[in-house]
């Protein structure tokens, strides 16, 4: 079977919804970080097979938005475009049915993304609101149409997010935050804990920038009137953070004895990410240089009231695939969609117990090391662009092994809906 490399990777800067970039359709964002992948690698556009796009919040205008990315960055229109949506996993499952499409010997070279802008997320109304939509829309005369107008209702026209929507488990009828207090309780882990953890993902993404370790992995996007202004990047890390800032939020979830504050949860944000995946042997034939090649993917499910907990059962099966230990891991991403469920999973990874009586295996996954996670902050500082956290991840582990020299890496998340997904790769320059 071929083996899948990653080529290289980039992303846009991470900058909070409703800001910067709440004028930058996810299609064009998805456009700047193809093109630059591309670029960089030095792939030729006509090479490739495909383009995969995981994407959660569809925009109308761009239903199947990967096929329109393609287009707008240059490839072929032989090139097919494919978008996968897995909820927080929907940029990591493009890069893994990149890899197994590659490994299978169905394509050869694929570019893999993600993109999301929750900006333009839209406003929902009622469902009572649509009978009266068809009712005026049947109105054909003055009086009929009057009739209309008075039996509205001003209620069945307030709109609300629909974000906040999907942000709620419609199984199990948990926010995604209450799951993370599911995973507080249950793991013991107290607000003082989850607020040091949330301190240090800003003061790592700030010294990351402050010395240019991140900025290797990040392309500009210039924004507004003329595009003019330049965002160079990421807006949510705080130099001036602190424990006593931390600790004065008031719990979001659970008001009463609650411990998940909007400082130690991800910030969402708008951005995109793309790698480009390929067979090692077709590379060779280009003349391109691979970064890493991915040794072992995984994907797994669980119980929705503790979803944070999705990187625990991914993992060990990832590792499985790629024939490795947690003990080989040298750098290790997880997506910081709270800090509880960081911490809960550090602590699962740890646990025989766990191993024996979730997992069906003989012992614990693996320890842990504070230094190897998340060494450049993660979404609690950067934030979390739903879509295309998942090749975020990737992009940034790219990166972090090519400049600490380390040998192999580990890339996984929870996803909302009770499931996790993990990669496994190992630097090759």
């Amino acid at each position: 079977m071929p083996n899948a490399v990653l080529l290289d990777g980039v992303r846009t800067p991470l900058v909070r919804s409703g800001t910067a970039l709440r004028d930058i359709h996810a299609k064009e964002l998805g456009r700047r970080v193809v093109r630059e992948t591309l670029e960089r690698s030095g792939t030729p556009a006509d090479r490739v097979d495909e383009i995969i796009v995981g994407n959660a919040g569809t925009p109308s205008d761009a239903p199947n938005i990967a096929r329109v990315i393609g287009l707008m960055a240059g490839l072929p229109e032989s090139t097919p475009g494919l978008t996968v949506h897995r909820n927080c996993a929907s940029g990591m499952e493009a890069v893994i049915l990149a890899a197994a499409k590659i490994t299978s010997g169905e394509a050869r070279l694929i570019v893999a993304a993600g993109t999301e802008n929750l900006s333009r997320a839209p406003m929902v109304l009622p469902p009572e609101a649509n009978p009266w939509f068809v009712r005026w829309s049947r109105a054909r005369s003055i009086p009929a149409k009057l009739a209309a107008l008075r039996a509205l209702r001003p209620r069945d026209m307030m709109p609300h997010p629909a974000l906040l929507d999907g942000l709620t488990d419609p199984v199990c009828g948990l926010s995604m935050g209450r799951t993370a207090e599911v995973l507080a309780r249950e793991f013991g882990i107290s607000r003082e804990e989850q607020d040091e953890f949330a301190l240090s993902s800003h003061l790592r993404a700030v010294d990351a920038w402050e010395d240019g370790r991140i900025a290797e992995e990040v392309t500009p996007v210039f924004v507004g009137p003329g595009f003019k202004k330049v965002i160079e990047k990421d807006v949510g890390p705080r130099e001036n953070q602190t424990t006593e800032a931390l600790s004065g939020l008031r719990p979001v979830f659970e008001r009463r004895d609650g411990t998940v504050t909007a400082g130690n949860s991800c910030q969402v944000t708008d951005g995109a990410a793309a790698v480009v995946v390929a067979s090692e042997d077709y590379a060779a034939e280009l003349g391109l240089t691979p970064v890493a090649k991915i040794l072992g993917t995984a994907t797994a499910g669980l119980s929705p009231r503790r979803m944070g907990l999705g990187p625990a059962y991914a993992t060990p099966l990832a590792l499985d695939h790629a024939g490795v230990r947690m003990a080989d891991i040298d750098r290790i991403e997880i997506n910081e969609a709270f800090a509880a469920q960081v911490i809960a999973n550090e602590r699962a990874f740890a646990s025989d117990r766990f191993a024996s009586e979730e997992l069906g295996r003989a012992s614990a996954t693996g320890e842990i090391r504070r230094d190897r996670l998340n060494a450049d902050g993660g979404a609690i500082a950067l934030g979390h662009p739903i879509g295309a956290t998942g090749t975020r991840l990737v992009v940034t582990l790219l990166r972090q092994l090519r400049q600490s020299g380390g040998a192999l890496g580990l890339a996984t998340l929870c996803v909302g809906g009770g499931q996790g997904s993990a990669i496994v790769m190992e630097r090759v320059s």
